[in-house]
């Protein structure tokens, strides 16, 4: 027997054995049926699309670096004297669970990388929801039916966000202790029952006994599940309502184009994925983050000048600077601090708005449709003003999270700083507001000027009668489907209810709907188009 058909032969057997695991896998999981599904499931081909795997792919790359941290950090506020590798710290009274991060740092091998692509990952994390968001809110990919995903992504980026702050605290370092000293100073604000939360959380009088233990449990364990339970629904209702597309030939709200998920993008998630996991190593490989060895262990009575929080909480710190001092009064035995409930108050309806805004742009333009095409940004130009100043209040309440650092590297008063960012965070986001539709409506124009008259060609030719003009070339079919394909609205009408009555809540909305709807440009018309190819002819 030769060595080519001892080769077969084999090869034969093993084929027989892969075709046996997969009809026995199949007759109890009826697997043939998921991967007919995935292989005809369409994903289309956009960039911003990008976005949210980033997002799935760096949760990924927590759950293996956090795996990791759990075998050698030891959650515990037990005092010990530190006697590990570090030599500016030997001595020193500290908790267990710091001086547990000093020894994964310094004496653990591959240790300080993990935990380095640990926080740069939830970074990451954070910051691809956030952008993952406004790409779904300016390009209008919110609307129904995916106004339930949008609250379910929504509430992962809040639960991200603590699912960095309860990491950040784990190390009982001086910067993270004075993070928690801040939210303890928040809650026992609130009256009546701020003592009494905060004697829950902390296990007794701040720092407590007990803090690092729980927010361990609710870092490896509560958050993460839910975490995982909600991406789990949000990919099953992006499966099930189609994945959004842009405007193009052949793409309708019924029929998606873009690469089957088996084999086309299922090949290029996979390299994407590679592609993150080696940017995140490379950059915790070559960047340090929170060198909790340069604070030292937390103390409450020292406060570190220029600590910052990590950036997704900065907008909450800066809101807490920008109040104005001295407006506590007391009220029935209770004191009521009005400069630290005014900023709970204030990010507590943002983040509510934030949260059901397609439901009230739903009301306020009476759309019931199904909207499977998204919107270029600039064909919506309330919507996209309205994503400007929210973006701009949110960057302002940012900005101000450094005030302190504004001023010394600047060379300022800190209440200069302070009483600017007061005037933007109120002027700010009007004057983005109105810029933005300015812009987006100048936009509007220009598009249709181009699919009316085509691109300029800077050629200019005289024609018979001695007027001088210039050549315009037309638009090629995908880039006119582009500028034409988006719906003209009206604003609602004054109607009498089934009792002929006109209540306060139509007027409201029809006072809405002409704001949402004001000066609006209509798109280019069949007619049209029809008018300008026969003069061309």
């Amino acid at each position: 027997m030769t060595v080519a058909t001892q080769n077969k032969q084999s090869s034969g057997r093993g084929m027989r054995f892969v075709g046996g695991v997969a009809n026995y896998l199949d007759e109890r999981t009826s697997l043939s049926g998921a991967v007919k599904f995935l292989g005809r499931k369409i994903f289309p081909d956009h960039w911003s699309f990008m976005l949210g795997e980033i997002a799935l792919y760096s949760f990924v790359v927590i759950l293996l670096s956090g795996t990791f941290l759990t075998f050698f950090y030891e959650p515990s506020m037990v005092e010990v004297h530190y006697n590990g590798s570090y030599a500016p710290l030997k001595g020193i009274q500290m908790s267990v669970a710091y001086s547990s991060t000093l020894d994964l740092t310094f004496d653990v091998r591959g240790g300080l990388l993990m935990r380095q692509v640990h926080h740069w990952a939830a970074l990451l994390f954070v910051a691809s929801i956030g952008l993952h968001m406004l790409r779904v809110f300016f390009t209008g990919a919110f609307r129904k039916p995916r106004e339930i995903n949008w609250v379910i992504g929504f509430g992962l980026f809040i639960l991200a966000m603590a699912e960095g702050f309860t990491g950040y605290s784990l190390p009982d370092d001086l910067l993270s202790g004075n993070g928690l000293r801040i939210i303890d100073g928040m809650v026992k604000s609130i009256p009546g029952i701020g003592a009494w939360i905060s004697y829950l959380l902390f296990g007794g009088e701040f720092p407590g006994d007990n803090i690092i233990p729980r927010l361990y449990v609710l870092h490896i364990m509560l958050l993460p599940a839910l975490v995982i339970a909600l991406l789990a629904v949000h990919l099953v209702l992006l499966i099930v309502n189609k994945h959004t597309q842009f405007a193009g030939p052949g793409r309708t709200n019924e029929n998606v184009v873009g690469a089957p998920i088996l084999p086309v993008f299922a090949a290029k998630a996979g390299g994407f994925f590679f592609l993150v996991f080696g940017v995140i190593m490379a950059i915790a490989s070559l960047v340090t983050i929170n060198p909790i060895w340069t604070y030292g262990p937390y103390d409450p009575s020292p406060v570190s000048a220029g600590t910052q929080p990590d950036w997704y909480i900065g907008f909450a710190d800066g809101m807490l600077r920008l109040i104005p001092s001295g407006w506590e009064y007391v009220a029935g035995g209770d004191t009521w601090s009005w400069n630290i409930l005014t900023p709970i108050i204030v990010l507590m309806v943002f983040i509510i708005i934030v949260a059901i805004y397609p439901f009230i742009e739903a009301w306020i333009t009476g759309d019931k449709r199904e909207h499977h095409i998204a919107d270029r940004p600039r064909n919506n130009p309330t919507r996209t003003a309205i994503g400007a100043a929210g973006v701009t209040f949110y960057g302002v309440l940012w900005a101000a999270a450094a005030s302190d650092l504004f001023a010394t590297h600047f060379r300022l008063t800190i209440e200069g700083v302070i009483r600017t960012l007061q005037i933007f965070l109120i002027v700010g986001p009007i004057i983005a507001f109105w810029a933005t539709k300015k812009i987006a409506l100048a936009l509007q124009r220009k598009d249709r000027e181009m699919v009316l008259h085509g691109y300029e060609s800077s050629r200019i030719v005289r024609l018979p009668g001695g007027e001088y003009q210039e050549i315009h070339y037309p638009l090629d079919e995908y880039e006119q489907w582009r500028l034409v394909s988006y719906e003209e609205y009206a604003p609602a009408q004054v109607r009498p209810n089934k009792r002929g009555k006109i209540t306060v809540g139509t007027r409201m909305r029809a006072s809405l709907s002409r704001f949402y709807f004001e000066d609006r440009i209509a798109p280019v018309t069949t007619k049209e188009l029809e008018s300008v190819h026969h003069g061309h002819h």
